[in-house]
């Protein structure tokens, strides 16, 4: 017995073997098969030290989806991290300033649809994008919205590029990698006089210097439209008539292993302050239960949540996605 002691402690220190109460003989399978999947290779320590998290964040899940939830949660390209890892990555690290609370947009008396959804009225969304390590999910929310009111203006869907947002767009209050605000990211492409497509300015995920050529823009804004903050019946006003509309909102630790259904929480804040993830918001509906829901675009590839989208609950401001809507007028 007090070999057995000795080995382990002497191993361990070392990090020959490991000792993982924290893990079964499955759980381990099951972490090798994630590696796989995702291409992920771990060494030594790093091998223990990221088993321990996925084993974690695997028991989070399980634990979650076995209860009375209106969403469920997977495995995904970030079961191997940590919230505070997946934050400092992949979302707005610089406090945001989403102060638009008087806005331009006039709501029309309706009625409205019970439902929409843009992705299936022509070819005027693109197919979700991947933002990488990188927090320039605002950039995301930009493109996605300006290429959709110009494709449903102009009949012609084109890519347009977040690089170009992500080392121009500065002078607005943005913050490339570290962040940004879709309204600010509109008003650049007002005042810049342009935003280049995907392929002259393709995407690194990484802050850079400016490479904007304004005999290549392909994308204008003649004008800016707030929506004013927390009124959410205007957001799904502008949806139903007009177009896709930008929104952020406040990511906390569950909804980065969502995988289906509709999103709620009591845990996010909804306030504007706390906002710290921005996306686009192609269309709406409800349940079968009644519960209403937006369907959100999001820029962490189409390997997460439904095919790269999620839903989230509707009419109840929910975790502050109603502080900040805007979308583009374009130039056609």
């Amino acid at each position: 017995m007090a070999l057995g002691v000795l080995f382990c402690i002497a191993t361990t220190f070392f990090g020959l073997v490991h000792l993982t109460p924290f893990a079964s003989l499955e759980e381990e399978y099951q972490f090798k098969q994630w590696m796989s999947q995702y291409n992920n290779i771990y060494e030594n320590e790093e091998y223990y030290h990221r088993l321990r998290i996925f084993t974690e964040n695997k028991r989070k899940i399980d634990h979650h989806n076995a209860g009375n939830h209106s969403f469920t949660m997977g495995l995904n390209q970030f079961s191997g991290m940590t919230f505070e890892e997946f934050r400092k990555s992949f979302l707005l690290t610089e406090p945001q300033n989403c102060s638009a609370t008087n806005g331009g947009h006039r709501s029309s008396a309706g009625p409205h649809p019970e439902s929409i959804d843009w992705r299936k009225k022509g070819n005027v969304v693109t197919p979700v994008k991947n933002q990488g390590p990188c927090g320039s999910c605002w950039t995301f929310s930009t493109t996605g919205c300006l290429e959709s009111v110009n494709a449903i203006a102009s009949g012609k869907l084109i890519s347009l590029s977040e690089q170009q947002l992500v080392d121009c767009a500065q002078d607005f209050n943005n913050h490339g990698c570290m962040g940004g605000l879709p309204s600010q990211a509109f008003e650049y492409i007002k005042y810049n006089k342009g935003l280049m497509t995907e392929e002259d300015y393709p995407y690194k995920g990484q802050d850079d210097t400016c490479q904007f050529k304004p005999s290549l823009a392909a994308a204008f804004v003649l004008d800016v439209v707030n929506i004013t903050s927390y009124d959410e019946k205007a957001m799904v006003d502008a949806v139903a008539r007009l177009n896709p509309v930008s929104l952020a909102f406040e990511v906390i630790a569950d909804f980065m292993h969502y995988r289906e259904g509709v999103y709620t929480s009591t845990q996010c804040k909804d306030t504007a302050d706390k906002v710290n993830h921005a996306v686009l918001a192609v269309g709406y509906g409800a349940e079968g239960n009644g519960t209403p829901y937006w369907i959100v675009k999001n820029s962490w590839g189409s390997n997460w949540g439904m095919d790269g989208y999620f839903l989230i609950e509707r009419g109840r401001n929910m975790c502050g996605l109603a502080a900040c809507a805007s979308y583009p007028l374009p130039v056609v």
